[in-house]
């Protein structure tokens, strides 16, 4: 089966699947849902492999919690204009459980033909995929490179947006502006956008779509344990080490653009991001990723290479290395260090029937400068380490 252009397998995914029902004043609700079942592990027990932002990951006994996640929406269309959309996906996230989320709850208003207005919780327009990047059917990848995904932790927004599209001729632009704010805890930290401005401009022609978004946030990243840190460095004299790792209501900055082509039987996604944080306890960043993908019947098979590193100082060279204040500053200069690595992947995705596709994937990830993206790493991780992921992602 020929996979579909990524706007018709969005739309096969969430909304497509499931038979709307009628009511009496002519409104329609319709109810569709999407998963993952995977099973992922490593070859080494010194670290744990994490997409973004899991409490906990996996080493060489595979685990289902990584890559598996179910979803569902509903959506009500209350008359010609006006729509309400909920989604709710049960996954491990923040958590080492598999916890209920709320990741949608929004109003829409079809103010014009061409414009449109949703208030409520929306989704973060913060990368290519972010439309669909929690339905795996719609993605060829196992899961988004986290090189990538993991600079920018926010998924929705409780707030308002506009979208405007346009045809000019066989190309269609969208254009997206929009405000809100945002807030999860995270290993013993707060971490908020008190408020965030949106930009993101989508051009589709054909099978091209060529992608643009700005984030511009006031944001906060808070917790005892980080006042006692930099309380104890203003303690010991080291005040402007202290001020550059707190970060309350500082300025944040997000841009990303990406290309994905669907033509013929090639596929091809690329992004390429920096992140900008006016506080160092969350380093400047850049990561970028290109996947290239070939169909042959059912299977495609893709190749993927990711890099991310870091644009600001790695650590703190006033703060001394040795003496009493040497655990000190081990803790604070690692603060101030992102994770860098590389990584090269190998998959297939096999469209068995309709609506559920079998994945395989091998990562081969070589942190540098430290432990990478991995979690709780132990003493002398070092890595190369090798990934392995098998599962079926599916819509219904």
């Amino acid at each position: 089966m020929k996979q579909n252009h990524r706007s018709t397998a969005l739309l096969l995914a969430l909304a497509g699947l499931s038979a709307p029902s009628m009511a009496q004043d002519n409104s329609t609700v319709s109810v569709s849902g999407f998963g993952s079942a995977a099973l992922t592990a490593s070859d080494t027990d010194q670290a744990e492999f994490i997409r973004p932002y899991q409490a906990q990951g996996v080493k060489k006994h595979p685990r289902t919690g990584a890559d598996s996640s179910l979803g569902l929406q509903v959506n009500a269309g209350v008359n010609a204009w006006l729509s309400l959309t909920g989604q709710g996906m049960v996954l491990k996230h923040l958590r080492d459980n598999y916890d209920a989320e709320l990741r949608l709850a929004f109003a829409k208003a079809q103010v014009a033909d061409e414009l449109s207005v949703r208030v409520g919780r929306i989704g973060l327009p913060a990368y290519i995929t972010s439309e669909y990047r929690s339905v795996g059917y719609a993605n060829t990848m196992m899961r988004p490179p986290i090189e990538l995904y993991n600079q920018q932790p926010f998924d929705y927004v409780d707030g308002v947006d506009a979208i405007c599209q346009h045809g000019f001729g066989d190309t269609t632009l969208t254009a997206q502006v929009g405000a809100g704010r945002s807030k999860f805890n995270f290993g013993g930290l707060k971490f908020q956008l008190h408020s965030v401005a949106i930009l993101n401009i989508i051009a589709e022609h054909g099978p091209f779509t060529l992608r643009f978004g700005h984030l511009a946030a006031t944001a906060s990243v808070t917790g005892p344990e980080l006042d006692g840190l930099t309380g104890a460095l203003q303690q010991a004299g080291y005040g402007a080490d202290a001020e550059s790792l707190r970060f309350r209501r500082k300025t944040a900055r997000f841009t990303a653009a990406g290309f994905n082509v669907d033509w013929e039987n090639i596929i091809a996604q690329t992004e390429y991001a920096r992140r900008g944080i006016a506080a160092r306890l969350v380093p400047d960043t850049t990561s970028w990723y290109a996947m290239l993908g070939y169909r042959i019947g059912r299977f495609t098979p893709y190749v993927n290479h990711a890099v991310t590193r870091q644009d600001n100082e790695r650590g703190f060279s006033d703060l001394p290395t040795g003496g009493p204040l040497a655990p000190l500053s081990a803790v604070a200069s690692q603060l101030t260090m992102a994770g860098l690595q590389t990584t090269d992947s190998l998959g297939l995705r096999w469209d068995f029937r309709r609506a559920a596709a079998f994945k395989v994937q091998w990562d081969r990830i070589r942190p540098r400068d430290g432990a990478g993206l991995f979690a709780n790493p132990q003493p002398g991780f070092a890595g190369p380490v090798n990934v392995y992921a098998a599962g079926i992602d599916f819509v219904f």
